[in-house]
């Protein structure tokens, strides 16, 4: 087939009800190649080769408040109650839960941010991902070895990723397991800006 310099070409996969559902266009003026699923463009080839997809799965979840946990040796869930991205809606705010919307393998990266004075009875502390195909442990902590004696603003960060295979409809949750003998408790870092508190970011890899 053959254009015109400033004009677009089109192979439309139509039915009855939706004459364009699927389709592949170029789009002469830009060099741009844009692919079409259901009435939407899921992938879009530019001028330089450089492939995008605007409907992949990604979540940027994260606490807006100050989260106070309880180290009673037990799991308990972080709630990211709060969303900087969510790009399909597969973040559930009221509880805390990313769903899965399609299986394959899924990049979670995690971030706790504990702050205040620490109880020195809390010891050992787990970082894990709560998934309802397995729990993984992504980081661990004595936070005792890093605590200076006084520490009214004390703050340390734990970071940690994992890949996880998830199959459509999986849920994935963040949490925190602390040791204490006790019902000690610490405070998890919650605020407005995204980047700066607790948080999750989860993305499809394929």
């Amino acid at each position: 087939l053959i254009g015109a310099n400033d004009g677009t070409q089109f192979i439309n996969f139509g039915d009855t009800d939706d004459t364009n559902v699927g389709e592949i266009n170029y789009d002469h003026s830009t060099n741009k190649m844009n692919f079409r699923t259901n009435d939407a463009y899921a992938m879009v080839i530019d001028g330089a080769g450089h492939t995008t997809k605007p409907l992949q799965p990604y979540v940027w979840a994260y606490r807006n408040a100050d989260q106070t946990m309880t180290a009673n040796d037990a799991d308990e869930k972080v709630e990211l109650n709060a969303l900087h991205y969510d790009v399909n809606s597969d973040f559930n705010t009221s509880n805390n839960t990313f769903t899965a919307p399609v299986s394959g393998v899924y990049m979670v990266n995690c971030s706790w941010k504990i702050i205040g004075d620490l109880n020195s009875n809390i010891t050992d502390m787990f970082f894990k991902l709560g998934a309802s195909n397995g729990d993984e442990t992504i980081n661990t902590l004595n936070p005792q070895a890093i605590q200076v004696s006084t520490a009214s603003n004390f703050t340390v960060l734990i970071n940690g990723s994992r890949p996880l295979f998830m199959d459509a409809n999986d849920t994935l949750i963040m949490e925190a397991d602390a040791y204490s003998n006790g019902t000690h408790q610490y405070t998890l870092d919650g605020g407005n800006n995204a980047r700066q508190t607790t948080n999750m970011i989860i993305y499809l890899l394929g």
